[in-house]
């Protein structure tokens, strides 16, 4: 599994030439009009990184943490369990494993070394080079970086600080004693599907971006993201799951598989 360091130091350095091979051999790159704005939304489990990441981030902070809450493994499986039979939804899941795992309530202080210790893992070992290649183009080529996900911004922050990330919209927890005292339940909707495009809209009207004013590229690896893809001027199905890679050539979306190496 190759390491994304050298990788990640060279989007940093703005290295452009390799990236910007990368992408013209990968997708088709149709002209862009002149706009006011330039915006890639990116979701990020399986579309930037390998795996997704909720669970790798209670296990890792449970091992070095609280290790006797991995005790209450069973209990999470229960939980899948009665998702699967659909007696609970998904936001209610995250919110069951993130008690089990993590804490009715935890201090920000304490967990926020954990995500930036998680962040690295990710990054170092747990990207598709071929996705950072096209965030590297993307910023090449004039574009805000939006990174959309349903994961926590618990730990999607750290992980978006490392991947030059311009904007974030992630899933919000609960604040109610303070910005340190977090509780394991959301505040607001989950940001996923439906929801996750309402967040979208939300944060262009929050900075003045009229879609008539933009163009819009968009990356996902899930049918989900539906409505973003949609909205989008170029969107993108990458490494798809089985549904989306049935509905992206006839929505006329391109389809890259960022496992397969250049």
């Amino acid at each position: 599994m190759p390491n994304n360091g050298k990788l990640i130091r060279d989007i940093r350095a703005g290295l452009g030439r390799q990236v910007l091979e990368g992408y013209g051999a990968d997708m088709e790159v149709p002209a862009v009009p002149p706009v006011a704005h330039r915006v890639a939304m990116y979701d990020m489990d399986r579309t930037i990184t390998r795996a997704g990441t909720y669970s790798g981030f209670l296990m890792h902070v449970a091992r070095r943490r609280q290790l006797w809450r991995l005790m209450l493994l069973p209990l999470v499986g229960l939980a899948g369990i009665a998702y699967s039979l659909r007696l609970i939804d998904r936001a209610q899941l995250k919110a069951i494993n993130l008690r089990l795992l993590v804490g009715k309530r935890f201090s920000r202080a304490e967990i926020a070394p954990l995500a930036e210790s998680y962040a690295d893992k990710v990054v170092a070992r747990g990207l598709h080079p071929a996705a950072l290649e096209q965030i590297a183009a993307d910023r090449a080529a004039g574009y805000r970086l939006l990174l959309a996900t349903a994961s926590f911004h618990l730990y999607v922050d750290a992980i978006a600080r490392r991947l030059g990330m311009d904007d974030v919209l992630a899933t919000r927890l609960d604040e109610a004693d303070g910005e340190d005292h977090i509780h394991a339940r959301l505040s607001g909707d989950n940001c996923y599907g439906e929801a996750k495009f309402a967040r979208i809209t939300g944060w262009l009207a929050d900075n003045a971006i009229t879609r008539e004013d933009a163009h819009i590229r968009a990356y996902s690896d899930h049918v989900s993201d539906q409505p973003m893809l949609r909205f989008a001027d170029e969107a993108v199905a990458t490494t798809p799951s089985r549904k989306l890679r049935r509905l992206a050539p006839k929505m006329g979306w391109q389809v890259v598989d960022w496992r397969r190496p250049k």
